[in-house]
């Protein structure tokens, strides 16, 4: 992988939901892939519900905080996640929501929606949005060069047999959650 990779992309949701999780398998997978790699989180009120906002810079930056008008993508975990921090977002970006409905973001931006929820409980899993919104941005945003994810599903998974090497259904469960995702992309 280059060393010329620059993306800055936003993990947002709310306490419970895996938003530092999400953010440290990237992290991990950039460091993998021998990129530089900087997060930055805010959960202050996580453990009540409140909203998680995570920040994700792989390449060659020099802070860790994602100024507004930057982000090549953003995570919306939940489906009012757009509206809280699409701000974030710069022409042209993406962003992956977990909703029901599709996300009316505007012509400035990539738009992929998924109700992560439901397939969630299809897996018996319902812990899971995380992991199949993750897996489904992999596969919906791969086609686009420009905005392409720095890593793939292979190096998740790869990050995800490291992490729970030694809980053999935790793993099982994570890599069907972001399989799932994955293979949802119509």
């Amino acid at each position: 992988m280059s060393n010329s990779i620059k993306q800055q992309i936003v993990i947002s949701g709310v306490g419970g939901q895996g938003v530092l999780f999400v953010t440290r398998l990237l992290a991990e997978a950039a460091i993998m892939k021998g990129l530089s790699v900087f997060t930055s989180e805010t959960h202050g009120m996580a453990q009540r519900g409140g909203t998680v906002l995570s920040h994700l810079k792989v390449g060659n930056f020099s802070s860790p905080l994602i100024r507004p008008g930057n982000a090549n993508g953003l995570l919306a975990l939940k489906a009012d996640s757009f509206a809280r921090h699409g701000y974030f977002l710069k022409p042209g970006a993406w962003v992956a929501v977990n909703s029901r409905e599709d996300a009316i973001v505007g012509p400035e931006f990539s738009a992929y929606t998924i109700d992560a929820e439901i397939l969630a409980q299809r897996i018996h899993n319902p812990k899971s949005v995380n992991l199949i919104l993750l897996g489904f941005a992999l596969a919906a945003i791969s086609g686009t060069l420009e905005n392409s994810l720095f890593c793939t599903l292979e190096d998740i998974i790869t990050v995800l047999q490291q992490r729970l090497a030694k809980k053999k259904q935790m793993l099982d469960d994570a890599v069907k959650a972001i399989e799932t995702g994955f293979k949802s992309v119509k």
